[in-house]
């Protein structure tokens, strides 16, 4: 197990929330005026413990895993798609290796096992657990050695990204079938429905959304009661949520910021705050997902996000999207002049 998964990762520097803030005050602007962006720049002061904040280099990994539940018919594309796009991430025709070259981020994809096969590939690393995960509507999706194998593998992935020296950690899902896993672990942590959070994930119809939300309702029978951490991610999760369960405990626990994108990585954030509470102040929040199970998890984790697109990719790419709106904060509160250095008359007291 992890040590990361052990161990509360350090406080942000409140000394420095504080500097940050002050000095929100006395640019040259309403106090006020530029929204989330101070606010951004404030928790970033804090969590650099810096007065001159900053999110590059910016990290960007993504994890994959098939899914066992894919066998309940819960997904409109096959099980086949998830090594494919591994090969797509690689090849840089996915939507987040546009956003990553964009944005010159670095990119890793993790292999955490597909059932389809994926050949050696440029910035792919293979740690293969299994080919799938089990069907979570009949047993445990995964053992608990499995589950300590793929939070090693998102524990190392935060750990390569320290000495790389990022200053903001991005993680990705690839895997047909996860929003049927996350869509569970929401409702066996927060207590909701299945039917008030089970959304289309890669486009199902009613029809189908009614199924997976009954397969997901048979899978919540199963597991029981118990909200500990590590069984209902053992119980319901996947290879990919696991990996990113392990890689935020493992960014909190270096004291870099993750900024969190969709529905499954919002699903890994929850398991982790459930398990170190901490962690909660080391995430921002890139977007509100059109999962409709989304809502409910950010409102759980008292998350206000800086977008609202519309998205449901996954991949990160709605946390890439995001990432300007980062830099955007930084740069203003880094580089804006002081009423004093401008010279310009401030606000009255009157």
């Amino acid at each position: 197990m992890p040590q990361s998964w052990l161990q509360q990762p350090p406080t942000p520097s409140q000394a420095h929330s504080e500097l940050a803030l002050a000095r929100q005050q006395v640019l040259t602007k309403p106090p006020g005026s530029l929204g989330k962006l101070e606010q951004v720049a404030v928790t970033l002061a804090g969590l650099s413990g810096s007065e001159t904040p900053a999110v590059d280099p910016v990290r960007m990994v993504i994890f994959a895993g098939d899914h066992g539940v894919c066998a309940e018919g819960v997904s409109a594309f096959p099980q086949a798609v998830t090594a494919q796009m591994i090969a797509n991430f690689a090849h840089g025709g996915a939507a987040i290796s546009v956003m990553a070259k964009e944005l010159d981020a670095s990119l890793e994809v993790v292999n955490l096992g597909t059932v389809g096969e994926v050949p050696e590939l440029p910035g792919v690393i293979d740690q293969v657990i299994a080919p799938s995960t089990a069907n979570m509507a009949q047993t445990f999706a995964m053992t608990r050695e499995q589950v300590e194998a793929a939070l090693t593998s998102g524990d190392n992935a935060a750990e390569r990204a320290k000495a790389a020296g990022c200053r903001l950690f991005i993680g990705g899902d690839m895997g047909i079938g996860n929003t049927t896993s996350a869509s569970a672990i929401a409702c066996a942590l927060l207590g909701h429905s299945p039917q008030q959070l089970v959304g289309p994930g890669t486009g199902l119809n009613a029809e189908g959304v009614t199924r997976k939300a009954a397969v997901v309702e048979k899978a919540l029978v199963r597991h029981g009661d118990n909200k500990e951490a590590l069984t209902v991610l053992a119980s319901l999760g996947g290879f990919e949520i696991a990996g990113l369960v392990g890689a935020i405990l493992g960014s909190a626990a270096r004291e870099i910021p993750v900024l969190v994108d969709g529905f499954i990585v919002s699903a890994a954030a929850l398991i982790a705050v459930h398990q170190q509470p901490r962690v909660r102040d080391w995430l921002l929040f890139a977007h509100r997902s059109a999962e409709p199970g989304h809502n409910a998890v950010l409102e759980a984790l008292e998350a206000s996000p800086l977008l609202d697109l519309g998205m449901r990719l996954g991949e990160g790419s709605g946390a890439a999207v995001a990432v300007p709106l980062l830099r955007s904060a930084c740069a203003l509160h880094n580089l804006m002049a002081s009423f004093a250095d401008a010279n310009i008359s401030g606000k009255s007291e009157e």
